[in-house]
C-alpha cells in the first residue's frame, strides 16, 4: 500500500521560513505592533522588550519577537538602536533602560506601585530603581491583598494620581484573580505574575538550580522552599541569597519583567509632561 507521503513531491522546493528587514528602534520611531494592533512612537527597546506610547498617552511594553512590528505597513524586526559617538559608551540599568547620566532623583509623584509584601518592593527596587527615581515614583508594600478595595477607596485614584497594583499568583481560579476583578477604575491598573511567590520569578538559572521545589498545598510555601533546599537558616536568610542572585531583569522571568514594566509606563508622566 502506498505510505502517507506518497502523493508529495520530495524534489519540490521547501518553502523557505519568513524573515523580516531589521530595523533600529530608535526613540520616536512610530511602528504598530501587529499582533495587537497597537500603535505607538517607540520609547525603549532591547533583545527582549518594546516599550511603545501612543496618542492617547498610553503606554504599553511588548515582547520584541521576529516581525513583530511594521512600519508603514511592511513587517519589521526592531533591533536595539546602535550607540552614537555623543552616546557612546552607553551604559544600562538593570531593568536594560539606558542609564541618565548626572541625574538625580525626581520629587515623588502622587501615583503610586503598590506591591504585595516587602521581597516584592526589594525586587522591584533593585531591578527598577534607577528608572522609578527618575520618573519619581514609589513603591510600596501591601502586606497582603485581602483588603485592596478599601486601600484602592482610601488612595483615592484619579487622572493624576494613578495606582499601580502588582499581584502574585494572578491566574484563573485563585484568590488574587478573583480579587483584581473586583477593582473596575480607569486611573487603577492591576497586573502580576504567575508564580506563588516573588521569589519563583527569579530564574533558577540565576541560583544554580535547575527549577524551584515544588511546595505541597498546606505547606508554608517559603518554609517548605528551605526544607527542600536543606537550608537551615530562616525563609528571610534565604530570600537575601536569592536576591543577591537576581542583578538585572535578565535573571527575572518574563512574565514578572513585563507585568513591572507596564505599571511603570502606567503611573508614570507621559514623556511630553
Amino acid at each position: 500500500m502506498p505510505g502517507i507521503l506518497s502523493d508529495l513531491d520530495m524534489n519540490a522546493p521547501r518553502r523557505r521560513k519568513p524573515t523580516w528587514p531589521s530595523v533600529p528602534g530608535t526613540k520616536g520611531l512610530l511602528v504598530r505592533h501587529r499582533s495587537t494592533g497597537y500603535v505607538g512612537a517607540v520609547t525603549k527597546c532591547n533583545d527582549e522588550w518594546v516599550t511603545i506610547h501612543s496618542q492617547s498617552g498610553r503606554s504599553q511594553t511588548l515582547r520584541n519577537e521576529r516581525g513583530a512590528f511594521s512600519i508603514d505597513g511592511q513587517s519589521v524586526t526592531l533591533v536595539p538602536p546602535p550607540a552614537t559617538p555623543e552616546t557612546a559608551p552607553t551604559s544600562l540599568t538593570a531593568s536594560g533602560s539606558v542609564a541618565v547620566r548626572n541625574s538625580g532623583a525626581r520629587v515623588a509623584l502622587p501615583s503610586r506601585i503598590l506591591v504585595e509584601g516587602i521581597h516584592d518592593a526589594e525586587l522591584v527596587e533593585k531591578v527598577w530603581g534607577d528608572d522609578l527615581r527618575i520618573e519619581g515614583v514609589v513603591v510600596e508594600p501591601l502586606h497582603g491583598a485581602d483588603d485592596l478595595a478599601a486601600v484602592v477607596r482610601e488612595f483615592n485614584p484619579n487622572p493624576s494620581r494613578r495606582l499601580g497594583i502588582l499581584l502574585d499568583h494572578l491566574i484563573d481560579g485563585t484568590k488574587e484573580t478573583h480579587i483584581a476583578r473586583t477593582i473596575r477604575h480607569p486611573d487603577v491598573l492591576i497586573t502580576g505574575h504567575p508564580y506563588v511567590d516573588i521569589w519563583q520569578a527569579v530564574k533558577p538559572a540565576a541560583l544554580g538550580i535547575d527549577a524551584w521545589p515544588v511546595i505541597p498545598k498546606g505547606t508554608d510555601w517559603k518554609t517548605g522552599v528551605c526544607d527542600a533546599f536543606g537550608f537551615r537558616g530562616s525563609p528571610g536568610e534565604l530570600w537575601r541569597k536569592v536576591l543577591g542572585r537576581a542583578n538585572s531583569y535578565r535573571d527575572l522571568e518574563p512574565g514578572l519583567v513585563g507585568a513591572v514594566e507596564e505599571l511603570i509606563d502606567f503611573v508614570a508622566p507621559a514623556p511630553s509632561d
